[in-house]
């Protein structure tokens, strides 16, 4: 047995709105949408996400997670200078000890969207 891929479902309460937010802003294709079902799938680059209207049998009101969607991108700072003053930021680009730039945003549900960058390795000499 082998796990052959992750691809998230996010509960929205806007499935038009939140379409919107990963096509226009963060350049993912919609390659279904069906507003009667209350359900999309999205695409970019390999990676997929689900989007989801709330189901009556699991009674959510709101979105409720605490964890966080990390993307590994190739080019962090151009993400950010695309993103800045129209998205809620977590946090701004920062280069963290764990090797990785990256910085943070809220989608239009308030889940967490994390975006890191490897950074270039150094020797101990500091070159």
């Amino acid at each position: 047995m082998a796990f052959r891929n992750l691809k998230p479902m996010l509960r929205t309460w806007d499935l038009e709105e939140t379409v919107a937010f990963y096509t226009n802003l963060l350049g993912f294709a919609c390659d279904a949408l069906d507003l009667e079902w209350g359900w999309a799938q999205l695409s970019r680059d390999g990676i997929a996400v689900m989007l989801s209207g709330p189901n009556s049998h699991e009674g959510d009101q709101s979105p409720s997670w605490t964890g966080s969607l990390y993307f590994t991108l190739d080019d962090v700072e151009s993400l950010w200078q695309s993103l800045q003053g129209q998205v809620r930021v977590c946090y701004p680009p920062a280069d963290f000890p764990y090797g990785l730039r990256e910085f943070a945003i809220y989608d239009n549900n308030g889940y967490l969207l994390q975006f890191g960058q490897p950074l270039p390795l150094q020797n101990e000499s500091g070159g």
